[in-house]
């Protein structure tokens, strides 16, 4: 396993590109970009990014691009599509062949499961074009909000991977092991947080979770990727306690081997 943070934890404090140029100061051996704008999607942005640490994913907003590509509307989708094409070329210029993905906002309607198949897999196709995965996290309050879904979703779309998140698993009132149950053989990476005794979000090693039986879970289940740092700008004081949080990681990862 890699470990690493994503550039969402430093929103705010700093720009995308300046945090990708700390998280690689901080020691950590991969990172999730996460593009907050639709200047960022641009190719032209990531040319001018620090190649110096591994770009393991890349996220774009959920409300820009995702919700649009399951529009009914014709132009609608074309738009998503358009931007997803920015963000893809900008995904393949960084050798980057991972695409963090939301789907659509729940509304709380019983979801035609082939129907939505029809749609992922259409931007799964084209996420394909640029040699990048579409990998589905599990979020509560969009596509992936049960644990069970990824696999019927897998079994219409064999392409699909998918991504771990500790506090959506939380937050979805679902055990985080059954996700990876779940997603056995098809995770992608995985979004690392922990939460203190009065339920708020903090860095992992902060909090009450058991990282080495969530870790070891996940090697049990043939994953060998990147566990990513992302937290909220308000978890944490200062951006040393981010290497503290990843070394921590490091130092059970490297326990495992």
């Amino acid at each position: 396993m890699k470990t690493g943070i994503s550039t969402a934890s430093l929103y705010l404090r700093k720009e995308t590109e300046d945090a990708l140029t700390v998280i690689k100061s901080l020691g950590a051996d991969c990172a999730e970009l996460f593009y907050q704008t639709f200047y960022e999607y641009r190719p032209e942005f990531s040319a001018t990014l620090d190649r110096g640490i591994e770009v393991s994913s890349v996220h774009v907003n959920t409300f820009h691009i995702e919700n649009a590509l399951f529009s009914r509307s014709r132009r609608i989708r074309g738009d998503g599509f358009y931007w997803l094409d920015q963000a893809m070329r900008s995904a393949q210029l960084l050798g980057c062949e991972a695409y963090t993905f939301h789907g659509k906002p729940d509304k709380g309607l019983a979801p035609d499961v082939d129907t939505e198949a029809e749609y992922i897999r259409a931007v799964s196709e084209f996420c394909t074009r640029y040699g990048v995965r579409l990998c589905l996290e599990n979020v509560a309050w969009c596509t992936y909000n049960k644990a069970g879904k990824f696999s019927e979703l897998k079994k219409r779309i064999p392409e699909l991977y998918g991504v771990l998140d500790i506090k959506q698993a939380r937050r979805s009132g679902y055990p985080y092991k059954d996700y990876i149950k779940d997603m056995k053989g098809s995770i992608s990476h995985v979004h690392l947080s922990d939460v203190d005794l009065n339920g708020k979000m903090c860095l992992p090693g902060r909090g009450t979770l058991d990282f080495k039986e969530i870790l070891s879970r996940l090697r049990d289940a043939d994953f060998d990727g990147g566990v990513i740092i992302e937290v909220y700008n308000e978890n944490y004081s200062d951006i040393s306690e981010l290497k503290t949080s990843l070394d921590y990681l490091k130092d059970i990862v490297n326990g495992l081997k």
